[in-house]
């Protein structure tokens, strides 16, 4: 009985990304505090579930519940105006978004003619700076899954629907962690709601 609580318990936990702070050791102690925690809780996930791809989704939710509350932070904090086009808004989410929380800055590359899918390329991830390697008997696990939900929810909340997904993942021994967006087109004026 305990176990069941504890499995459901630990997929409600309210995450958010740390914030950018008017100190820059204050925000490096913030983003470095939510690197060891993510850490633990993919371990934990690993722990509790043998299956990847339910891992993999698990982590891809918790993404998607953070991406739709954190844009409200990031519109209000960044002051940035509306995007007129899917290249510059893979540009803002690259430029300012995840320099403004993870500290980095990934490269934006097209990958189509039509303009609506785009790269980005990170050098360096964050999230992997304290992994060695993945828990053994998980060689299909997204270890940064979570960033994916965080922009499909993200996106989503201002009524772009995207399809996002980790090509690369730099966690698995690749040098590069690329996550591949592709805009859907615009949404409904209706809102979403939490996954569960």
């Amino acid at each position: 009985m305990s176990r069941q609580i504890r499995k459901s318990g630990i997929h409600t936990i309210d995450w958010h990304l740390p914030a950018l702070s008017s100190s820059g050791s204050a925000h490096h102690l913030s983003t470095e505090l939510f690197v060891l925690t993510y850490g633990a809780l993919v371990s934990d996930l690993c722990k509790e579930y043998s299956n990847d791809e339910e891992i993999n989704h698990r982590l891809e939710t918790m993404g998607y519940n953070i991406g739709v509350r954190l844009i409200e932070d990031f519109l209000a904090c960044s002051c940035v105006e509306k995007c007129q086009s899917y290249q510059e808004t893979a540009d803002v989410i690259a430029k300012v978004a995840f320099k403004m929380y993870l500290g980095v800055t990934p490269s934006v590359t097209s990958s189509s003619p039509a303009g609506d899918e785009f790269s980005l390329l990170l050098d360096s991830n964050p999230l992997e700076d304290f992994i060695e390697e993945l828990p053994e008997g998980h060689s299909s696990l997204l270890y940064s899954n979570l960033l994916c939900g965080i922009l499909r929810g993200a996106l989503q909340k201002v009524r772009l629907a995207a399809h996002v997904e980790l090509i690369q993942n730099g966690g698995k021994g690749e040098k590069k962690t690329e996550i591949r967006l592709s805009f859907l087109g615009k949404l409904e004026e209706n809102l979403p709601k939490s996954e569960d």
